[in-house]
Formats: C-alpha cells, sequence, structure tokens
C-alpha cells in the first residue's frame, strides 16, 4: 500500500478518554440546544417565504445602484450581496426580498403577492442594467409553500433517523441499535446549533446536508460495529473496553481515508462552488467531523456502558 496515513497496529486508547468525551458532547449538546432555542434559525427563503434572484452582466454591477432601486420598489427587508460563480466571475448579484403582505385571507393572495413583487424587481433591473442582464435564478416561494417545507423538512429528518433505528435494530443488537441513533442525534443537534450560532442561511440544501450526515454518521458507525461484533465472536476473554479499542484501531484508517477524501471535494467546493453552495458544502464539512467523531467516542462508548452479547446468550457486564 503505497499512502498509508495510519501505521499498522495502532493502539491508541479511546475508550480512557470516553469520560472527556462524554464531557465534551454533553456541553456541545446542551450548548446547541440553548442556542436552538434562543437563537433560532437564519431561514432563509425556502422556510419562510420571500423571492431570490441572481442577476448576472457582461459589465461590473454596481452593488449600491442594484440596492437602490429595489430599495425604492418598497418590498421591506432587502438583501442584496455580491457573488461569485464557478469561474470566479464577480459580475453576479444575489437580491434576497422578504415575505410579502398580501391583501385578504385568501391562500392564492400570498403567493401572487410574491410574483409581482419579483416581476417588479426584474422590470426595474432591465431598466438599471439594460436588456441583456441574465437572470441566472429566480425563486419565488409563497407562505403556504414555505410553511409545508418546513414541516416537509422536519418530517424528512425525522424519518431518516427512524428507518435508520429500524435498519440497525435488525442488523445488531439493541446495545448497538440504541448507541448508533444516540450518535445520530447527537451528529443532528450539533449541526443545528452550528446553524444557530453562525447564522448561515438554513434552507432546503441544508436539510439535504443533515440528511448526508445522517447517513454518512451511520455508515461509519456501522463499519465500526461490524468490526466490534467480529472481535466479540473471535476474542472471547478478552476485556470488553481492550476489545473496543482494538476494534476503533481496526478501522481508523478505513475511517480517516474516507473522511479525508470527502473533505478534499467539500473544500474544493467551498472554494469554487460560490455563495449558493457554501451553506451546504459547510454543513458538510463540519457534519462529517462530528459524524467522525460521534462513531468513535460516542456510539462506541455506548456498548461499554450498557454491555454487549460475547457469546450471544448472556450480557457482558459493564467494563468487563
Amino acid at each position: 500500500m503505497l499512502l498509508k496515513l495510519i501505521p499498522d497496529n495502532t493502539t491508541i486508547g479511546f475508550t480512557r478518554m470516553r469520560f472527556i468525551a462524554l464531557i465534551f458532547s454533553a456541553l456541545l449538546v446542551v450548548g446547541s440546544l440553548i442556542a436552538i432555542f434562543t437563537l433560532g434559525f437564519n431561514f432563509g427563503v425556502d422556510f419562510k417565504g420571500g423571492v431570490t434572484i441572481e442577476v448576472a452582466d457582461d459589465q461590473p454591477i454596481d452593488i449600491g445602484e442594484v440596492r437602490s432601486i429595489v430599495s425604492d420598489l418598497n418590498l421591506g427587508s432587502v438583501d442584496v450581496q455580491r457573488i461569485q460563480d464557478f469561474a470566479g466571475a464577480d459580475e453576479a448579484v444575489l437580491i434576497r426580498i422578504s415575505q410579502q403582505e398580501a391583501e385578504g385571507e385568501d391562500e392564492s393572495a400570498g403567493e401572487t403577492a410574491q410574483q409581482q413583487a419579483s416581476l417588479a424587481v426584474q422590470d426595474a433591473l432591465r431598466e438599471l442594467l439594460g436588456d441583456g442582464v441574465d437572470f441566472r435564478k429566480v425563486d419565488v416561494v409563497g407562505p403556504t409553500v414555505s410553511g409545508e417545507l418546513v414541516q416537509k423538512g422536519a418530517l424528512a429528518v425525522a424519518l431518516a433517523i427512524g428507518m435508520m433505528l429500524i435498519y440497525i435494530w435488525l442488523r445488531f443488537e439493541w446495545q448497538f441499535s440504541l448507541g448508533a441513533i444516540v450518535a445520530l442525534i447527537h451528529d443532528v443537534i450539533i449541526t443545528l446549533g452550528m446553524f444557530a450560532v453562525t447564522r448561515l442561511e438554513f434552507n432546503l440544501a441544508i436539510i439535504a446536508a443533515i440528511l448526508t450526515i445522517v447517513g454518512y454518521s451511520m455508515n461509519d458507525t456501522v463499519v465500526v460495529y461490524d468490526r466490534v461484533r467480529e472481535n466479540l465472536r473471535k476474542f472471547k476473554q478478552k476485556p470488553l473496553a481492550e476489545l473496543l479499542d482494538v476494534s476503533i484501531n481496526d478501522t481508523l484508517t478505513r475511517t480517516i481515508m474516507t473522511s479525508g477524501t470527502t473533505m478534499l471535494a467539500l473544500i474544493a467546493l467551498v472554494i469554487f462552488g460560490g455563495e449558493v453552495l457554501r451553506g451546504f458544502t459547510l454543513a458538510m464539512i463540519w457534519g462529517i467531523v462530528i459524524g467522525t467523531y460521534s462513531s468513535i467516542f460516542v456510539a462506541s462508548p455506548f456498548l461499554l456502558a450498557t454491555g454487549v452479547k460475547r457469546d450471544w446468550s448472556k450480557a457482558v457486564p459493564v467494563g468487563a
């Protein structure tokens, strides 16, 4: 093997660090929950409704003029920022307009108000920049749709965790199942807390990132658990703490290689992917770090706390 990041026969004592990891994880989870309930999320147009327009031109765009002309339309809160595309061009501008108040209680009135605001902004930009202006993306989300997206996004994450629970319960003993789900919930809460603290825009792409993180974390945990189960059958007399260390060290090369190669792709997206993909890629990078950590320091030590079946007929005492 030409590339070897981790030497053979490593003997890192991961279980000896489990109490420090427990305190660290508890602080992260509690801090994340406090941030989520006190700060909330910086919801994007997907979840709070409104209009997002990405506009580009052959000539440099004066962002001050764009902000002025859009603000003159009296459409409420307006956010205008310069963005970069994959080619590194800086002529693109992203405009976000808050959800428009609709007259009457008809649900379709809210959708119509968003459409009218979008058309008004596009007409104003054509007048400012000329007919050659390129509207790369126009997203219009009404209040009804945004409310449904919030519910469906939360349901998607809950269903993903639930299906993972069923899968792991059928494949492993109950101790493994609970350990995997505890690690998953740990990862999701800390990732949500990161978004609450950093105020990065929370949109549908972030839901996709969270679902990807759930799958990645579960995959990493299952690899470690497979080796633990194999070693439980192989080493009948080895203490459980030592056996867990052996199993984690056995899979450490695979874990580092998988995480490292994925991180390389995500770092490239952060640098060259532009503003639109930045939140998604940052969420993925954070999730991979947390997912790898939880597989080693949350899911595996959980087996030590609950005990697992060594000969599949009687449980191993805690601390054996």
